[in-house]
């Protein structure tokens, strides 16, 4: 060990044992009263000092100095927090709560405070609760002194890691410590040694700390500082790029969920269904109700409200779709321009219907708790409900693979997709195969739709919002095949993603279409194209 670690570590003994009893035996009170006729300029000095005293009492009276209830009596100068208490206030004493009686309004000044005084009443908070027996007090204390790095607070953040033995709030308060040496006036040393572990801590906010000090940073660390700035942005390019990468799986997941119904109906029935983004409404729509009844008589099982609108909208939409099949393109099989004149007509009535019903306007459709809020991976924030959407859409995949290679209905449905009339010819009903494939996709559309709600807006126009992307899924992954389908959702859903920050989202939109064009020219079956003699015939 060299001579500067030992004189480094019989400092830091020095400071554990007498920097903090000597805050604690400080008397803040007259700092806090010569509050009272302070500048701006002179509070914030006397801010520091109350912070150096490391008494944890005056956190009240800091609290309300930032809230505008910090007062001083005419009469004596001395500072309360008032409240107010009918015509005038009451007033408590700033360091032991207790109350000081009632003065009139005229008796007392406000003391006034500005956003930098409160920044600096910020970062003087977290320093005083570093000393704290929580653990998660001095965590968020750290924390509150990485927001707001301070040189007043520097010996008291030194003398709390000192003492600190949990790994993950010593780590936190070196990371403290070393923003706090960056606008301090250690040696240069210790400063390029703070530029390290900013590097190394990473992220947006490191390179605004260090952005924040290249300007008055001395000229010997321009080199280091620059090196680190450099190092942090090509790191955080990097994480952009994997943040754009989960945008585009959320946003894949998304048309996945939206293209994988018609996928079924488009492969197996040869019908282009243009009413396919309305089921999407119809179970959004499903998913309010459902919501709207529970606020209404069990508000405790809201938590539950997704769990109960999945089969509510699979009914309803694979009910409606049903009704479609049956009252309108059954008789229209073989006439694919026909069939989508009748089902855009069939969508604008649906839309209308809902209209009337529910309004024009958007309709608040809220997220359980689960799904609320987000968490941090690396340079990254991942959103709870984009996750659960994922999720949520693979297992809507898995349980339809399983449903065609397991069950008779599976098979019964593959058989019409490859060949109808040898499907029929062996005994398979293909007009309630038809039928019943066609309420599957719907219900799966509706599935989509309760989905839908937790990310986008419950109009009357959800479904337009997705039912060209879904045509362009389905026709890109291969008509009919599920895989096709998985791969063509997720594939656009990332080149969306990283073509917008450069042309926009209209334009993105346009490139994706035209490349789609020309690559339907080469593979007029898409990705996966589907097998068998009628389909090749």
């Amino acid at each position: 060990m060299t001579l500067k670690s030992l004189l480094q570590a019989f400092l830091a003994c020095l400071i554990l044992s007498f920097a903090a009893p000597s805050f604690a035996q400080s008397d803040p009170k007259p700092l806090i009263d010569a509050l009272a006729k302070a500048d701006f300029n002179e509070a914030e000095k006397l801010l520091g000092q109350i912070a150096a005293s490391g008494d944890a009492r005056v956190v009240p009276a800091l609290n309300a100095f930032a809230e505008g209830d910090l007062y001083f009596r005419k009469s004596d100068n001395l500072v309360f927090i008032a409240k107010t208490a009918g015509s005038g206030f009451e007033l408590i004493d700033p360091l032991t709560g207790a109350s000081a009686g009632q003065a009139a309004k005229n008796a007392v000044t406000k003391i006034k405070v500005n956003n930098n005084l409160r920044r600096v009443i910020r970062s003087a908070m977290g320093g005083l609760t570093l000393l704290s027996a929580d653990r998660a007090v001095r965590l968020q204390a750290a924390d509150a002194v990485l927001r707001s790095p301070s040189p007043e607070n520097l010996d008291l953040v030194e003398a709390a890691l000192a003492k600190e033995t949990d790994k993950e709030v010593k780590a936190r308060m070196e990371e403290a410590r070393a923003v706090s040496v960056l606008s301090s006036d250690r040696s240069i040393d210790e400063k390029r040694g703070a530029i390290e572990t900013i590097k190394n801590l990473g992220g947006r906010n490191s390179l605004g700390i260090l952005n924040s000090v290249s300007g008055s940073i001395d000229a010997g660390l321009k080199g280091d500082l620059d090196a680190a700035i450099a190092a942090i942005e090509s790191e955080q390019q990097l994480w952009d790029m994997a943040q754009n990468v989960w945008y585009g799986l959320s946003l894949g997941s998304v048309l996945l969920l939206a293209a994988i119904g018609l996928a079924i109906t488009f492969g197996v029935m040869g019908i282009i269904n243009m009413a396919h983004g309305e089921m999407v409404m119809l179970g959004a729509y499903s998913t309010f109700v459902v919501q709207d009844v529970i606020r209404d008589n069990a508000p405790n099982l809201f938590d539950w409200s997704l769990a109960i609108a999945l089969p509510v909208a699979f009914l309803v939409t694979g009910a409606v779709g049903l009704v479609i099949e049956r009252g309108v393109i059954r008789f229209l099989y073989g006439r694919p321009l026909e069939t989508l004149l009748a089902t855009w007509g069939v969508s604008l009535i649906l839309q209308q219907t809902i209209r009337s019903i529910f309004g024009p306007t958007n309709q608040e459709v809220g997220n359980p708790s689960w799904m609320s809020g987000s968490f941090p991976v690396g340079g990254m924030t991942i959103t709870w409900n984009r996750m659960w959407i994922i999720l949520f859409s693979m297992s809507i995949f898995v349980a339809l693979l399983v449903l065609l290679k397991k069950s008779a209905f599976g098979l019964n449905m593959r058989a019409v997709t490859q060949n109808r009339r040898m499907a029929s010819s062996m005994g398979i009903k293909t007009p309630w195969v038809d039928a019943f494939t066609f309420a599957l996709g719907s219900g799966i559309a509706g599935i989509a739709g309760v989905a839908l709600s937790q990310i986008d807006n419950v109009s009357p126009n959800l479904g337009q919002s997705y039912i060209i992307d879904s045509f362009m899924v389905v026709v890109f992954g291969g008509v009919g095949n599920l895989w096709g389908t998985l791969v063509g959702a997720l594939s656009l859903g990332v080149l969306n993603k990283f073509l917008e920050p450069s042309v926009g989202a209209v334009l993105g939109k346009i490139l994706v279409l035209v490349l789609i064009i020309l690559f339907i020219q080469k593979r007029p079956r898409g990705l996966f194209a589907l097998k068998g003699r009628a389909v090749e015939a």
